[in-house]
């Protein structure tokens, strides 16, 4: 008689007992929303009447098709490339934005809106469209294409404009006004031959304008002018020696609180913030506000200078001030500004008094 291994006995007793049928496998739902049969088969039809030129046909097929599901970026897509073709961008704008209500991540709605912003001479609005887009696929050829010559059109069109009001400004003798104004023109478009044709005239003009008026000014107004020329330059130890010798001529004629002086010493404050002299900086600061309290520049400079040196109170102090003014009189830049700047600082001052 043969005897079975324990252990393949106890196998035996496993396989004896009975297996559950296991519960048939559920129904695997769709991951995505099938396309509606009935719709697509009308935006096919649409698509046939756009290749035969017929776009107002097409139109009422993709509109019939966005009437089934509104959902479905493409047909507001087409339907906006249809009005493009009829050259309606006010409509096509229209069924661009319903593009990118539908599915803001579809691209193409982005291009076709800023199509017919630009078809619309809305040129700051195409910008933004574009970025938005950019946003999303920053690689895409066609938006950056027409980002780079939307661009250029923007710069051909200040370019234009500046052209104009210097010849508006020659025309009222307006002659100083006039050369800024090229000046500003050739920075956009160096070399542009209607820029150099009225500078030509301008230009001698001006200068013989500027002789005349340099030679009637005083010393402190030379070192003054020096010193800004100077500053443009990126200069700021040499507009500070200017700046320094136009309040020491200022000095000597008691001329400290003029308006001049306040200039001088708002001047040189930004000099001495530019090398990160803080003192010094704080130290003009502080004179320019003795003659004009509510000098918005100085009181944010100084509280720049004041957080520089670690001096946190002071300069929540001054942004507070700048605060507590009229909005308008602040600007937003610099409300936004010390916004920023208030809660920074105030964060920092807690933080020493819970450590202390």
């Amino acid at each position: 008689r043969r005897f079975l291994p324990p252990s393949l006995g106890k196998r035996t007793a496993r396989c004896s007992t009975p297996v559950r049928s296991l519960p048939p496998p559920a129904h695997k739902q769709p991951t995505s929303n099938m396309p509606n049969a009935q719709a697509e088969a009308i935006k096919a039809e649409g698509n046939a009447f756009f290749k035969a030129g017929k776009y107002a046909e097409a139109i009422e097929k993709y509109n019939a098709a966005t009437a089934i599901d509104a959902g479905v970026p493409a047909y507001w897509s087409n339907m906006a490339a249809c009005y493009e073709k009829l050259g309606n961008y006010e409509k096509m704008a229209e069924a661009a934005r319903s593009c990118i209500k539908a599915d803001k991540n579809f691209v193409k709605g982005y291009f076709r809106l800023a199509t017919a912003q630009k078809g619309l001479n809305d040129l700051e609005g195409c910008i933004k469209t574009l970025e938005s887009g950019l946003a999303i696929q920053s690689s895409n050829p066609d938006l950056k294409k027409m980002k780079k010559d939307i661009a250029e059109l923007q710069r051909g069109e200040q370019v234009a404009a500046y052209c104009r009001k210097a010849d508006e400004q020659m025309q009222s003798a307006d002659i100083a006004g006039a050369y800024k104004t090229l000046e500003l023109a050739s920075r956009l478009d160096a070399g542009n031959p209607d820029i150099e044709r009225m500078m030509a005239k301008v230009k001698p003009r001006y200068e013989k304008m500027e002789a005349q008026r340099k030679a009637g000014l005083s010393g402190a107004e030379v070192h003054k002018e020096k010193g800004d020329e100077k500053y443009k330059a990126a200069n700021f130890e040499g507009a500070v020696e200017e700046y320094t010798k136009c309040l020491d001529d200022l000095k000597k004629e008691g001329k400290e609180l003029s308006e001049l002086a306040l200039k001088a010493h708002s001047n040189r404050a930004a000099c001495y913030k530019q090398v990160s002299n803080f003192d010094g900086t704080i130290e003009d600061c502080t004179a320019v506000l003795e003659i004009d309290p509510e000098n918005v520049k100085a009181l944010i400079r100084r509280a720049q200078a004041f957080e520089g040196l670690e001096r946190y109170r002071f300069a929540l102090q001054d942004v507070k001030q700048v605060l507590g003014m009229p909005y308008h009189k602040v600007g937003k830049q610099n409300f936004e500004l010390c916004n920023m700047m208030q809660h920074r600082l105030q964060r920092t001052v807690n933080q020493l008094k819970a450590m202390n």
